[in-house]
């Protein structure tokens, strides 16, 4: 796959090159955990890539879940970009603050709403900054646009589909947690939460997928970490992680990769470690 691919992964040189489009829309979908210490909108208000607009991970949801940041309903998603003026027609770009990290979960996002013109800038904003690229401190003029989306639903899983494929063995899940925290050798972050793993689910930190400057590693390197992390690429996947954020990165992987049959347990280990009735593998 050619490293510019406007339907999964961007360069810096590509993006700065097409800054002028009209029917390129910029997002910066910034978001931390808490530990980070990071204030995404303040540092969005200070410094972002000319025209792009805010995505806030946290307020784009289903606020009708406890869980955090779950996909928001389409009706939810369509009044929100509408009022960013993102809409029908438009390349959407979306980067983040850390590199890669969060862009790939609103690229996701983008996907489940049937929106396939959306791509994550590859090495996000520091790669950008490092190549002393153009930045401004001003929000956009935003005029509302038309969007029609259309829910993939086979691109989200629940908890009891995950059960079912944990148990049955047809799909490979795949948790995107660093190692520690998937053997259950490490406290999860959130309070409240047991240690451990899905039962039957393999190993693929999303840090092993990025180079040192957080861009992707080349579609044979991904194909060769999943390979080496025990995953049937033959099979259809499911990807979990803390909280559904990282493992939009292993989607957008196995994309670039030509897999296409991967969906994203939306609850992730936020719901399953919650729920004493699920059954935790440790190890």
């Amino acid at each position: 796959m050619a490293q510019n691919d406007p339907r999964t992964l961007v360069s810096t040189d590509w993006l700065e090159a097409h800054l002028k489009d009209p029917d390129l829309r910029i997002l910066d979908a910034s978001w931390y955990l808490p530990e980070a210490g990071r204030d995404p909108k303040a540092e969005y208000r200070t410094a972002h890539i000319p025209g792009a607009r805010f995505f806030d991970v946290d307020e784009i949801t289903d606020q009708r879940s406890s869980l955090p940041h779950m996909a928001p309903p389409p009706e939810k998603f369509i009044s929100r970009m509408r009022a960013m003026g993102v809409g029908d027609g438009h390349q959407v770009v979306v980067y983040d603050g850390a590199g890669l990290f969060s862009a790939a979960r609103v690229w996701w996002t983008f996907r489940l709403m049937g929106k396939t013109d959306v791509a994550v800038l590859d090495g996000g904003f520091p790669k950008w900054q490092a190549e002393g690229r153009p930045v401004e401190d001003m929000p956009p003029i935003l005029r509302d646009r038309h969007i029609t989306v259309s829910r993939q639903a086979h691109m989200i899983k629940d908890v009891t589909q995950v059960a079912a494929a944990a148990k049955l063995g047809d799909y490979e899940i795949i948790d995107a947690r660093s190692a520690e925290r998937f053997r259950g050798e490490a406290p999860e972050p959130r309070p409240g939460l047991r240690s451990g793993h899905i039962p039957n689910s393999k190993n693929v930190p999303y840090s092993r997928l990025l180079n040192a400057d957080k861009t992707m590693k080349s579609p044979i390197e991904l194909r060769g970490i999943f390979e080496e992390a025990g995953v049937d690429l033959r099979k259809p996947a499911i990807t979990s992680c803390g909280s559904g954020v990282t493992a939009a990165i292993l989607d957008l992987a196995m994309e670039r990769i030509g897999k296409n049959d991967h969906a994203l347990y939306d609850g992730s280990w936020a719901e399953w470690g919650m729920y004493g009735d699920l059954k935790v593998a440790k190890g």
